[in-house]
């Protein structure tokens, strides 16, 4: 498959850096302290309550030999492990108690991560969306450089290799949006933007870049869109990308619409993401781990069911995985699980 390279440079050339801090290639709300507290506070809010999800177990033996076909596990929220042609990659592994600086005040994990650290076969590569404590978790970070070294290499947007090397971490691909980066064999791994934000520190604020990747082997794509809103940037991508084989794609983490529209997708605009970058296949995440917002934990496999069917599209087409399966987009669908209870 080829790409358009010189349509690709021109759009790394379009600024998205100002005054030490990163941009979203379109203008989008800001939402300061004041909106923030506007929302915690808000009369008759109800935070939703906590939810443990089915999880199933994967047989680690079989993970370390997986098929030659595409293999991918959901192990919770943004984390996935894919496997193809001897290549074990994770997406945004977070596998602490808790999506938080702290261990014991955050966000709290209600479903366990379906594998650890030393559950995984060999890592060769890990890709990281954005420094969010939900995508990013140092505890985990940790865990795969110990065990796997640097026989592991982590896929980071601009500006968190020193994040990374104060870890004593410096196997890394750090890209801006719209870079590539060949890798061993018929591989490349393209850095592509997200609307979204960063920061770990009230001091932060965007000062490191957050994106979306995509993952070429052998002439499969893999796209891990990683946190975002919805924009006119999934149809640039569609453009040049289309079509893509396998989509990961966020559908939760979106209520109340008027502070989490800018960087949080509905499962409708999950839907025209799906649409728009030509997937072939998608798979649901960013839900149904954490309570990070407003809507209740079950809610958007079903709000994500209802948008397909009124475009059409089958389950089959965007699929809710259980957390902890094991599944081949090349080798159809298990109706038993497509909305997990």
């Amino acid at each position: 498959m080829t790409v358009d390279r010189n349509r690709l440079a021109a759009l790394a050339a379009e600024p998205h850096f100002y005054r030490g801090r990163y941009r979203n290639l379109e203008p989008v709300p800001r939402h300061g302290i004041g909106d923030f507290m506007r929302w915690q506070l808000a009369p008759g809010r109800n935070f939703p309550k906590g939810k443990r999800f089915t999880l199933l177990r994967p047989d680690t033996h079989s993970l370390m030999s997986p098929p030659e076909e595409p293999q991918l596990v959901w192990l919770g929220h943004a984390s996935f492990l894919f496997q193809y042609r001897g290549l074990n990659v994770l997406t945004d592994p977070v596998l602490s108690e808790r999506a938080s600086p702290f261990q014991l005040v955050g966000p709290k994990r209600y479903t366990p991560p379906a594998l650890t650290v030393a559950d995984m076969p060999p890592i060769q590569l890990v890709l990281i969306s954005h420094n969010h404590y939900d995508h990013l978790d140092e505890n985990t970070v940790r865990q795969l450089h110990r065990r796997f070294g640097d026989n592991l290499r982590f896929c980071i947007p601009r500006g968190l290799k020193q994040w990374f090397e104060k870890r004593g971490i410096h196997n890394l691909v750090e890209l801006d949006w719209w870079q590539s980066e060949p890798l061993s064999g018929n591989r490349e791994v393209f850095c592509l933007p997200a609307q979204h934000f960063s920061g770990r520190t009230p001091t932060d604020t965007n000062t490191s870049l957050w994106c979306s990747w995509l993952l070429e082997i052998d002439g499969f794509r893999l796209y891990f869109a990683g946190d975002t809103g919805y924009g006119g940037i999934f149809r640039k991508i569609g453009e040049l990308f289309s079509p893509i084989d396998l989509a990961l794609l966020p559908i939760g983490a979106y209520d109340p619409r008027w502070f989490m529209a800018p960087v949080h997708v509905a499962p409708e605009e999950a839907v025209s993401i799906h649409q728009d970058i030509g997937s072939r296949q998608s798979v649901a995440m960013h839900w149904g781990t954490f309570v990070l917002t407003d809507e209740p934990m079950d809610e958007p496999p079903r709000r994500l069911r209802a948008a397909l069917e009124r475009q059409g599209l089958s389950e089959t087409d965007f699929r809710v995985m259980q957390h902890g399966e094991v599944w081949s987009p090349r080798s159809g669908s298990d109706p038993d699980s497509e909305i997990p209870q």
